[in-house]
Order: C-alpha cells, then structure tokens, then sequence
C-alpha cells in the first residue's frame, strides 16, 4: 500500500488507514468532498501530511481504477 496507507485487521477492523494513525483514507475523501482544502484538512488532523492527503487520494483511485465490473441480468 505504500509508506502512507496500511491496511491492518488491528486497526479500525481493517479499513484502509494513514500509517501510523487511525486516520481511515474514508474521511479525508469525505473531508474533500465536503469542500475541505488540504490546508485545511492539515489544521483539523495536524499528524498528516500533504504527503499523507495524495497518497489518500492516489490509494483510493487505484482502487476504482482496479475493480470489476459485471453485467447483471435480471429475468
């Protein structure tokens, strides 16, 4: 996952966190779409970095861009 995001079953059942915290990946995605900036975020979570904020980001894309799509037909 990277120096910034684990995923540990000890930490938050498993969600993806920012290493070292139990910051989950879910609520800075959350903090930005509600319109927070990454100055910001950093006020509110001063143990973050910028650093930690994109990896958030590139971590949740990599798994949009990965998952699968299947077709459902219903009858």
């Amino acid at each position: 996952m990277g120096e910034h995001v684990e995923v540990n079953p000890k930490i938050l059942c498993g969600k993806s966190v920012i290493k070292g915290t139990r910051i989950p990946v879910y609520l800075i995605l959350e903090l930005l779409w509600a319109g927070y900036d990454f100055k910001r975020i950093l006020e509110a979570y001063p143990s973050l970095t910028e650093e930690d904020i994109k990896a958030a980001v590139n971590y949740a894309a990599q798994i949009v861009k990965n998952e699968e799509s299947f077709e459902y037909v219903v009858s």
